[in-house]
């Protein structure tokens, strides 16, 4: 076991470096805000992200089960209107995975 003077030392370096690494994103987008590039990425990447997230979770939808496809589809529906109602992406994934388990679970459980 380290003794007591390298405790004491190492406790105050590691909070240096973990504060020092959670200031420097901060410290770093401090002067991007005023950044077209940086604006922009603000306002399409949500889009971008909610793309990549349902390519993510339909690439492995089996075709061979009609009953998990139409859940699927119907969750996929659901979502789509939820973002369209509300434009919350948080609302739209949790009521659609939601939606998505309930039919599986109950609807179209084999």
């Amino acid at each position: 076991m380290p003794e007591t003077p390298y405790l004491l030392a190492a406790v105050p370096v590691s909070a240096a470096v973990t504060w020092s690494l959670r200031a420097l994103p901060f410290a770093a987008l401090a002067r991007l805000r005023a950044s077209r590039t940086v604006h922009y990425l603000g306002t399409a990447m949500p889009a971008g992200v909610m793309v990549i997230l349902a390519a993510y979770c339909l690439r492995d939808l089996d075709h061979t089960e009609p009953h998990r496809l139409l859940a699927t589809a119907l969750a996929v529906v659901a979502t789509i209107g939820l973002h369209l109602w509300r434009r919350s992406a948080l609302l739209s994934i949790l009521g659609g995975t939601a939606i998505h388990v309930a039919l599986v679970s109950t609807l179209f459980a084999n």
